[in-house]
C-alpha cells in the first residue's frame, strides 16, 4: 500500500512538472514568438541639413555644439559688405533705368504730338524704345529683388526648434551654397522606431497604445503607434546587367522573420528624460486580448 503511494506520488509529481513545463513553454511562445513587444527599438528625430542658400565668408558663429535653439534664431552670418554692394549696385541700375525710361517717354510724347512735322517711322522707334527701357527696368527690378533677398540670406536662421548637432563652423569659413555647414535635430519631431518581427505584426494595428522603455531609464514611456512600414530594402536582389533579378541561389533552412519598422508617437514625455536620437529603447504594444489575427476573420 505504501509502494502503491509512493507511485502515485512520483507520477503526481511528474505530472505537476509536465503541467508547469507546457505552461511555461506556451508562456515563452507567446511572448518571444506572437506578442507584440521588441528590444530592437530606437529614438528617433527628424533632422534639418542646414546649408546657406549663398556662397560667401562666415563671418559670425551665434551657436555652438549641442545648443538648444528656437525657430527663427541666428545660427551664423555670411558676409554682409559684398552682398550690400550688390544690392547697391542694383538701385543704381534701377535709378539709371528709370532716368532713361522718362527721358524716352517725354521724347515720344513730343513727337506723336509733333505728328505733322516727324515722321511716323521716328514715332514708331520711340515708342518702341520706351518698350524696350520698360522691360530693362523691369529686369533691373528683378534683380534688385534678388540682390535684397541674397543680402536677407547672409544671416541664416534656425527653421525649427532643435538642438544643433555635427557642429564645425567657424568664422573664417568659406561656405558654399547647398553645402551642409551643420545639422538640427528637431525636438518637436521625437518619436521611437520599433523594429518588430514580421511574425509578430499580426495584431499591431495604427492607433494601438504603446509602451517604451529607454535603456537605463526607469520611467515608461506611453505612445501610440503612428505608422507601419509600407516596405523594406531587400538586399537579396540587385540589378544585373540586364536588369534582371540577381537571387542568390544558395537556400539556408533557417530563415528568420524580417524586421518591419512601426513608428510609435510618443505622447507627453517627461522633461528629465533625455530623448537623444538613437538611444535604444524596448517597446511594447498593448492590443486587445482577442484581437483576430492578420488573415483571420
Amino acid at each position: 500500500m505504501a509502494r502503491m503511494g509512493r507511485l502515485i506520488g512520483r507520477v503526481a509529481v511528474t505530472l505537476i512538472m509536465l503541467a508547469f513545463a507546457v505552461v511555461g513553454a506556451r508562456w515563452l511562445w507567446q511572448r518571444y514568438e506572437v506578442a507584440p513587444w521588441t528590444r530592437d527599438g530606437r529614438v528617433r528625430a527628424d533632422i534639418v541639413q542646414v546649408s546657406p542658400d549663398i556662397n560667401g565668408l562666415v563671418t559670425q558663429v551665434l551657436v555652438r555644439d549641442d545648443q538648444q535653439v528656437r525657430a527663427g534664431q541666428v545660427l551664423f552670418a555670411i558676409d554682409r559688405p559684398r552682398f550690400e554692394l550688390a544690392l547697391d549696385e542694383a538701385e543704381a541700375t534701377i535709378a539709371l533705368q528709370k532716368a532713361s525710361l522718362d527721358q524716352a517717354a517725354r521724347t515720344s510724347r513730343r513727337d506723336h504730338a509733333l505728328s505733322d512735322l516727324v515722321t511716323t517711322e521716328q514715332v514708331e522707334e520711340g515708342g518702341a524704345k520706351v518698350e524696350q527701357l520698360k522691360a530693362s527696368l523691369d529686369q533691373a527690378i528683378v534683380q534688385r529683388n534678388l540682390a535684397r533677398l541674397n543680402l536677407e540670406r547672409t544671416v541664416v536662421r534656425a527653421t525649427v526648434d532643435g538642438v544643433v548637432t555635427n557642429m564645425e563652423l567657424q568664422p573664417g569659413d568659406y561656405a558654399a551654397a547647398g553645402r551642409q555647414v551643420l545639422a538640427l535635430v528637431n525636438s518637436d519631431s521625437l518619436y521611437v522606431d520599433g523594429y518588430f518581427e514580421e511574425t509578430k505584426l499580426a495584431q499591431i494595428r495604427v492607433g494601438d497604445p504603446a509602451l517604451v522603455q529607454i535603456m537605463g531609464v526607469p520611467v515608461v514611456l506611453h505612445g501610440r503607434v503612428e505608422s507601419i512600414a509600407a516596405g523594406i530594402e531587400d538586399r537579396e536582389r540587385s540589378a544585373s546587367s540586364r536588369d534582371l533579378a540577381n537571387v542568390n541561389p544558395t537556400f539556408s533552412w533557417v530563415r528568420l522573420a524580417q524586421r518591419i519598422p512601426v513608428r510609435i508617437k510618443l505622447i507627453s514625455p517627461p522633461a528629465n528624460v533625455r530623448l537623444i536620437s538613437g538611444r535604444t529603447a524596448t517597446v511594447s504594444i498593448q492590443t486587445p486580448p482577442h484581437r483576430p489575427r492578420e488573415g483571420h476573420g
